[in-house]
This record gives C-alpha cells, sequence and structure tokens, in this order.
C-alpha cells in the first residue's frame, strides 16, 4: 500500500510536486500589505482608510513633537539654573578674592 502511494505520488503533477519544494512562494500585489497599483480609483472605503491612517500618522507626530518641546523646555531651564549657579560661585569667588587682598 505504502509504494502504491509513493508511485502516486512521483507521477503526480507539478502542482502536487510543489508541496515538496523548498522554493520561497511568492506573494502577489496586495497579500503582504502592498499599495494597489491605482489608488485613485479606490471606494470610498479605501479613501476613508487612508485618511484615517493619515490622521493618526499625523496625531502621533504632533504629539512627539510636543514631548520634544517640552524636553527641549526643560533643558534650557536647567540650564539657567546652572548658568545662576556658576555665576553665584563666581561672585563668591570674586568676593573671597577681594576680601584676602585687604
Amino acid at each position: 500500500m505504502l509504494r502504491t502511494q509513493v508511485v502516486k505520488l512521483a507521477r503526480a503533477n507539478p502542482a502536487t510536486r510543489r508541496s515538496f519544494s523548498v522554493a520561497s512562494i511568492r506573494a502577489s500585489e496586495g497579500d503582504t500589505g502592498a499599495p494597489r497599483s491605482s489608488m485613485t480609483q479606490g471606494d470610498s472605503w479605501q479613501k476613508r482608510e487612508q485618511a484615517n491612517e493619515a490622521k493618526y500618522i499625523r496625531d502621533k507626530e504632533i504629539e512627539s513633537l510636543r514631548k520634544l518641546k517640552e524636553r527641549l523646555a526643560d533643558q534650557r531651564a536647567h540650564l539657567e539654573e546652572l548658568e545662576k549657579h556658576i555665576n553665584t560661585l563666581e561672585s563668591e569667588r570674586i568676593d573671597l578674592d577681594e576680601r584676602s587682598k585687604k
């Protein structure tokens, strides 16, 4: 019985033998999320979906820019604090130098 099955598989058409192949299967257009060849002829659902995706991306970019601006403002405030601290240290040193000269 096994012998007859092997013979049938050996004589099978190429489509059946292809399942034993090690070659990669190629995807056709649209199978992997590839853009359609003509987006202008899409229906209203595709246009709505495309608009929603664009809005989502735009909102994410705006949010990331807002966060970057907040971080930049925090860094500037920190730099101002450091500059004030440096100025007070310099003024204290100048005062000490003047006192030691007297």
